[in-house]
């Protein structure tokens, strides 16, 4: 038991303390903050028709515990995901697999770290919520029960089956980051849409915001005309705030039928790593694959076979277009050949998909296909401890880190070049540079996250967020001119992605002068 709970301290000290989970603690606090419009805001996030809740104890209560589900749901993968592979990295699995503890054991460890890990985000969305009720409300008194209840049994649920599907991905798809990424993408779309109107499908909910969002239309088609039906609008809806309609929400009564249904998602999740603790690897992958290689005969030649002569002169090369083909090779060589088959598709719907799908649906998710390579594109030297060389190189801003940088939009640009095409034979040169300017600032920010936090992570849980949204029609996050055909959104786009290369010049000379 002892080795169990200093498997799951370490764990959570390790990630709580890194620059990546601080960085994406205060993005949680902005999003937190949006959950609840502020009076005289140009936006909502549950709405019924014209209708929306006062802003009581019960609505600002309920309506961030499902706001904080789906999105801690949406980016908590991404950011507890790769505890067992940072074991393996750091030979501390290595040592684990020496003691008694059990593949079962380390697992469900691991689960609960990640799940301790979602769970301060959620502690600190919850104090938030409570501020956000002192802050807008003006008549209501305040009630504790109606912030907690659909924090226990909406989100803490929601927050711990993600934590074990985390765990179950790493096992099952060792080595293949992408493969999780991508997966888990579709996964949580499919979850979304298990969200059925029908009252006896709630237990599908893995969120748990069905029962909510079926109460409130209840309370308002009550409101209306018998033969009146609203619907519920989930998300970040811009505009149509004038007419707003209020009514008073007093929470939800859970059934006990729904409340253990809560609980057998979360005996779900722990059913699913006993399964999968059978075909854990216990640190052995990474040997076996070494064992491989030892096997590999090394032949020598002589030499006297050698003709000098042939060989290229060494010379001296202080240009950029060197650097710049090795970035490039090294990009589109990292990850599984495989996946080459999904970008192929990608292309070909860039091809012959109907324009506005193509740019709308197919480009965003073409480029999230490509998170891991830029990702790792001013990262790979510190995964592989060779940034001390790099950093010593010549002109490492200017010649390493801009030669990164223009890799990473060659590829961008590589991609949409069918999508670049078609727009410049109907003479679209708006959209041209809105797609050019996309690809320059997704790049950039991907340098930029990682030179701030030093690893994958924050980018890879960012670039889902955007993503996600951009599909489901978020104006907000267009970064690439999907959804707008305005010159005053290209000049935003613009600034944005000089500002982000600006931040990313002077923290990288910061670094470079503490080495």
């Amino acid at each position: 038991m002892q080795h169990f709970i200093t498997i799951i301290k370490s764990d959570y000290l390790q990630r709580t303390r890194s620059y990546a989970f601080l960085i994406t603690l205060c993005i949680s606090l902005a999003v937190a903050y949006s959950f609840i419009p502020p009076p005289g805001a140009n936006y909502s996030t549950i709405r019924i028709g014209e209708y929306q809740g006062f802003y009581n104890s019960a609505w600002i209560g309920y309506v961030t515990a499902i706001m904080a589900s789906i999105f801690l749901s949406l980016v908590g993968f991404y950011l507890v995901n790769g505890a067992i592979k940072n074991d393996m990295e750091s030979k501390i699995g290595q040592v684990i697999a020496t003691t008694r503890v059990s593949n079962f054991k380390y697992l469900f460890g691991k689960a609960i770290s990640n799940f301790l890990v979602l769970l301060t985000i959620a502690l600190i969305i919850f104090i938030m919520s409570i501020l956000l009720f002192f802050m807008y409300n003006d008549r209501f008194s305040f009630d504790f029960l109606q912030f907690a209840k659909p924090y226990l049994v909406i989100t803490i649920p929601s927050l711990f089956f993600i934590a074990t599907l985390a765990v179950l991905f790493e096992v099952l798809l060792s080595r293949k980051s992408v493969v999780q990424n991508i997966l888990f993408f579709f996964l949580f779309s499919f979850m979304l849409i298990l969200e059925s109107p029908d009252s006896d499908q709630l237990h599908l909910d893995v969120f748990g915001s069905k029962i909510v969002t079926a109460q409130m239309e209840n309370t308002i088609n009550e409101l209306l005309e018998k033969d009146s039906q609203t619907q519920l609008t989930l998300g970040y809806i811009l505009g149509n705030v004038s007419n707003t309609k209020y009514f008073v929400f007093n929470g939800v009564e859970f059934p006990l039928s729904f409340i253990i249904s809560r609980l057998c998602w979360m005996i779900f999740g722990i059913l699913l790593l006993l399964i999968t603790s059978t075909f854990f690897h216990r640190f052995k992958g990474k040997d076996l694959y070494l064992q491989k290689s030892s096997k590999t005969k090394l032949t020598t030649i002589a030499t006297n076979d050698v003709d000098i002569s042939k060989l290229p002169n060494a010379s001296d090369s202080f240009g950029i277009l060197s650097l710049l083909k090795i970035e490039f090779l090294l990009l589109i060589r990292s990850g599984n050949k495989w996946l080459w088959l999904l970008n192929v598709l990608g292309i070909l719907a860039l091809c012959f998909a109907p324009l506005s799908f193509a740019h709308q649906m197919v480009l965003p998710v073409l480029w999230f296909l490509q998170v891991n390579r830029w990702s790792s594109l001013v990262t790979k030297e510190r995964i592989h401890n060779t940034h001390f060389f790099t950093f010593a190189s010549y002109k490492p801003i200017n010649r390493l880190l801009f030669a990164q940088f223009l890799s990473g939009i060659s590829l961008a640009i590589l991609l949409a070049i069918p999508l670049i095409s078609r727009y410049i034979v109907l003479f679209d040169f708006l959209h041209v540079a809105s797609i050019v300017i996309g690809g320059i600032f997704i790049v950039s920010l991907a340098v930029l996250l990682g030179v701030l936090s030093r690893g994958k992570k924050l980018f890879e849980v960012l670039f889902f967020m955007i993503t996600y949204t951009n599909i489901n029609g978020i104006s907000f996050t267009d970064y690439f001119g999907g959804l707008h055909n305005q010159y005053n959104h290209l000049i935003t786009v613009t600034a944005l992605s000089l500002i982000t290369l600006i931040f990313t010049y002077f923290i990288r000379s910061l670094e470079l002068k503490k080495v």
